[in-house]
């Protein structure tokens, strides 16, 4: 028997097939189907994305201790840059403004003791300094002898401090404070303070290796001895405002 066949198309994109005939009826309805774009690997891929970032980290090199006294001790951008094993440590400079009242009364006790000559040398701020020929550190202060200071005139010269102090802000990485301490304990530093101006408390390391801490605050004595006996004072002194010490004639 012939079979009649019927095509009906709607105005949404979707039809319908119409196979009439004796005793059958059939219906075949079928939709509108998207056409697919073509979409290469390169652009779905995820490491292509991946290698299409803009600004993605690259792996440090290490560098020799000529490039880096070349392209680092002097720059002056608000950070602070070390050498160690090779690689360059960037930190932010811990004497920011609102801490330089700690370096002007540690400066002005110095001073005052000096000028009373009961202690020599210099109490530095940020010096560069070598403590193995792989490891350059800058402290925050660093007491040298003139000896020391003199010696150091010749390159390449390793002068240990035996008293350094760090001021310990927020930013600082507690990994790269313990790194940092351990080496200051492989050089064979005697005495440190770790001075925490959030908190206004000190803490003194010393001891063999620096393996004593005490924790000093208020008007409890913060001491560099052995290394400094002199160099002695209430922690409170450490973290005054408005007034400066005055100096001694």
């Amino acid at each position: 028997m012939p079979i009649g066949i019927t095509l009906s198309r709607f105005s949404n994109g979707t039809g319908c097939l119409v196979f009439s005939g004796q005793p059958v009826l059939f219906i075949l309805i079928f939709a509108k189907i998207p056409v697919m774009q073509n979409t290469s690997l390169s652009q779905t891929s995820p490491q292509s994305k991946l290698q299409a970032t803009p600004g993605q980290a690259k792996t440090p090199r290490r560098i020799g201790w000529s490039e880096f006294e070349k392209r680092y001790l002097s720059r002056e951008d608000g950070y602070k840059y070390e050498w160690v094993n090779g690689m360059v440590e960037k930190t932010t400079y811990t004497m920011n403004p609102t801490q330089l009242y700690i370096q002007r009364n540690l400066t002005a006790i110095f001073r005052q003791l000096r000028l009373a000559d009961t202690v020599n040398g210099e109490l530095l701020a940020e010096p560069d300094l070598l403590f193995f020929p792989e490891v350059h550190r800058r402290p925050d202060f660093a007491w040298l002898t003139d000896e020391q200071i003199d010696l150091l005139a010749q390159p390449g010269t390793i002068e240990i401090p035996a008293f350094v102090i760090e001021v310990i802000s927020n930013r600082d990485a507690v990994l790269k404070l313990v790194d940092k301490m351990r080496h200051y304990r492989m050089a064979g530093v005697q005495v440190v303070w770790l001075i925490y101006p959030g908190q206004q408390e000190v803490h003194v390391y010393g001891g063999p290796n620096l393996e004593q801490m005490v924790v000093r605050t208020e008007d409890k004595i913060c001491s560099a001895a052995p290394v400094l006996p002199a160099f002695s004072f209430p922690v409170h002194d450490i973290f005054k405002l408005g007034t400066v010490l005055p100096a001694q004639d």
